[in-house]
């Protein structure tokens, strides 16, 4: 399933207005990646890419609230998926803890003391599909870490058990949702789905394939 979110009636408009309005909220989604609400907790919104679900699919841009907080226990890692004032469909909330865990295998660390929230801060918006699942994991991870995403680089793909990152559709309108938000940097899978055929990388947009969880990281946390 190549969507990475969707709102219903009116979605491509709706996201239209969160890609125009990205430039303004850069500095708010940095500002967060800073934020210490409480002792061993981070904090970043980050944006995924995916399409819209309508006759004529568009490439869409959405924001996402990741929170990770550091417990003294090692029980295992606990994720929680918040349900307003957006929310996220059984798909992405499964394809996004699996990447949790294999992104965190990948870059040799252990999620156990790991308390995860993630929260879709705009209205009514229901993300679907996996291929916001590696921008999920890499940023949970980073923030475990102490590390965060750059806030002008995205990416768009899934993560496989072996650590790397795995094939989805619609990269070439995502690739435009993500240059029509000013991002500078797209990281994509370096394996692609054959159904998108022939396609070129809009101007001022770096896209940079990548194959395994480690080059995507120090790629989007350099």
């Amino acid at each position: 399933m190549t969507s990475g979110a969707d709102s219903g009636r009116g979605g491509r408009r709706r996201f239209l207005v969160v890609a125009g309005c990205l430039a303004l909220l850069l500095p708010l989604m940095a500002q967060f990646s800073e934020a210490e609400a409480e002792p061993r907790l981070r904090q970043q919104v980050i944006p995924i890419l995916g399409v819209t679900m309508e006759k004529e699919p568009a490439g869409t841009l959405a924001l996402i609230l990741v929170s990770v907080q550091q417990r003294e226990d090692t029980s295992g890692l606990i994720v929680r998926f918040m349900t307003t004032p957006g929310r996220f469909s059984r798909m992405a909330q499964t394809s996004a803890e699996q990447a949790i865990y294999r992104t965190a295998r990948a870059v040799g660390v252990s999620p156990d003391s790991w308390s995860v929230e993630l929260a879709v801060p705009q209205a009514g918006l229901t993300v679907y599909g996996d291929s916001l699942s590696a921008m999920v994991g890499l940023s949970v991870v980073a923030l475990a870490n102490g590390d965060s995403i750059s806030s002008d680089r995205v990416i768009t793909g899934t993560v496989t058990p072996d650590g790397r990152i795995g094939p989805v559709g619609s990269v070439p309108l995502k690739v435009l949702a993500a240059h029509e938000a000013h991002m500078r940097r797209v990281l994509i899978p370096d394996q692609f789905d054959t159904s998108d055929g022939d396609w070129a990388t809009p101007f001022l947009v770096q896209v940079s394939p990548v194959g395994s969880v480690n080059q995507a990281y120090e790629a989007l946390t350099e």
